[in-house]
């Protein structure tokens, strides 16, 4: 072959198959082989393996310093002085402000030497006699000056005022708070249009996300911190709708009512509160979801308060133990333990017992997705409930109300009764009893309760019941004597439960609780 001539169609291909093959760092594949190969590279580019996306990190936090903290503002709030003297707390530890909504859960940290965490605390600054002052922080949402903060960094307050990054400050004025939710909007009245941020959607936000917090720590003005999400959907005891985002940015007294930004500068939640130790920052804040915050924020923009739906049934956790005795494979959902009269769940039939396993189509797999679920529904809305009921699946359509400021959950009572002897055999190591007149008087039990006296345990129980309690139901059965009861315990015996659920009204309080049948 001569330098200009060209290559028979045969060593062409074969050439074409070396190079290729020299490309892929391997031997020359033909015929079969090279056939087996173009289709194991078709279906690796149909389907191409799952690729963990990776949230780079910034080089610098200042260009989205720059671009978001003009709209953050200081807040000083001014309070009249209480006369009542400051609790005692160990040294260097932050008070609670009265009243605040964190003090429940942060007591439950309470360590040696009566140190405990403190929640993200208003710094006290100063004031006029007969007057103390706090700073928090807040975020402008609108250019004509509506300011989202904390509603215990405003509470009580009898003037407040923002300070804007220039220096420029300005009286506010509360358009709308909300306790349950520790929100509260402002609103100045600016000579030119404001800076503002714009919300984000915090359920697309990942644990592990970057994140930038901007505030007033300790009242030294703007102040830019960075960190991840470290978990979602905290609950801190704090309310009925708590769903918090944990931070590793550092957050302090003073940080109340900051927002917590995304990289692009949107606002992913407003940093509430801390758990501290020792009064700072020790990478756990807290901070209330954007998606959570703009839609209160919304209701109190138009209106200065916020309606919420109303259901009307107490409810309690679905244990293993209360799972399997009503027929779930898995510990979820929420339990009716009691029905208000004259509410929405009433006139739609719900009943004691039953397990609300999804509210308007969605999965309800904790007590506090339920509480949210109809506390976002408006008022007057038709929703569609599946529960268990009977060891079956079933459909119940609620008319939702507006749930009153008056109304409250209410709450189960401890304390033990004393009673007769039983009349008959324990029943898995319960002593019953019939429910008597001389044992309603002595204990305080009303007419209205019917059931079975509980008074006395033989040995261990393996269930929450306590002498003094009444069994209403077992099962789906009432009962009104002892004979009753071991009926029905026996009978969920043949049938191979593990459990048995029972109704008990403790102190006019009822609730359900498993009663252990074998292990």
């Amino acid at each position: 072959m001569t330098p200009n001539s060209s290559p028979t169609p045969n060593r062409q291909n074969r050439l074409r198959r070396t190079v290729a093959a020299l490309l892929l760092g391997s031997t020359v594949l033909t015929g079969p082989a090279l056939a087996g190969w173009a289709a194991s590279q078709a279906q690796l580019t149909a389907t191409p393996p799952a690729v963990a996306m990776v949230q780079e990190s910034p080089s610098t936090f200042a260009d989205l310093a720059a671009k978001v903290s003009p709209a953050v503002v200081n807040i000083a709030a001014t309070q009249e002085a209480k006369a009542a003297p400051r609790a005692q707390r160990g040294p260097g530890i932050p008070g609670f402000p009265p009243g605040s909504p964190f003090e429940e859960f942060f007591r439950q940290f309470q360590g040696p030497m009566g140190r405990d965490g403190g929640p993200d605390q208003n710094e006290q600054a100063p004031g006029p006699r007969g007057k103390g002052g706090a700073l928090g922080s807040g975020f402008i949402i609108d250019p004509a000056g509506f300011v989202v903060t904390n509603n215990h960094v405003i509470d009580g307050a009898s003037e407040i005022t923002i300070t804007l990054q220039d220096g420029t400050a300005m009286p506010a004025k509360v358009i709308g708070r909300d306790a349950k939710t520790d929100i509260a909007l402002l609103k100045v009245e600016p000579k030119s249009p404001l800076p503002f941020v714009e919300w984000a959607d915090s359920d697309t936000t990942r644990v592990g996300d970057w994140v930038m917090a901007v505030g007033n720590p300790f009242g030294l003005g703007g102040t830019v911190t960075k960190g991840i999400v470290s978990a979602r959907g905290r609950d801190i005891h704090s309310g009925p709708y708590d769903d918090y985002f944990q931070l590793d940015a550092a957050i302090n007294r003073g940080n109340s009512g900051g927002p917590t930004f995304d990289l692009a500068g949107r606002v992913i939640g407003i940093n509430t509160a801390i758990y501290s130790p020792n009064g700072g920052s020790v990478g756990i804040g807290f901070a209330i979801p954007s998606n959570l915050a703009k839609d209160v924020v919304a209701q109190l923009k138009e209106s200065g308060k916020v309606d919420r739906g109303w259901l009307g049934v107490r409810i309690q956790e679905v244990t293993p133990d209360i799972a399997d005795s009503v027929g779930l494979s898995a510990a979820k959902g929420a339990l009716v333990a009691e029905v208000t009269a004259d509410s929405p769940a009433q006139r739609a039939g719900l009943r004691q017992g039953d397990v609300v396993l999804s509210y308007d189509g969605k999965p309800i797999n904790t007590l506090r997705d339920l509480t949210r679920s109809v506390g976002n529904t408006k008022p007057g809305e038709t929703v569609e409930l599946k529960v268990m009921r009977g060891g079956k699946e079933t459909a119940v359509k609620v008319s939702i109300d507006l749930m009153s400021d008056q109304t409250q959950v209410a709450s189960a009572e401890t304390g033990d009764g004393a009673g007769a002897q039983a009349e008959a055999a324990p029943v898995k190591g319960l002593k019953l009893a019939p429910l008597d007149q001389a044992a309603r008087k002595r204990l305080g039990i009303g007419d209205d309760v019917q059931g079975v006296l509980v008074t006395g345990l033989a040995g261990n129980v393996d269930a929450a019941i306590r002498p003094g309690d009444v069994i209403a139901r077992v099962g789906d059965a009432e009962v009104k004597s002892p004979a009753d009861v071991r009926r029905q315990v026996t009978e969920a015996e043949k049938a191979g439960r593990k459990a048995v659920l029972m109704l008990i009204n403790r102190q006019g309080n009822e609730s359900f609780v498993a009663l252990k049948l074998k292990a």
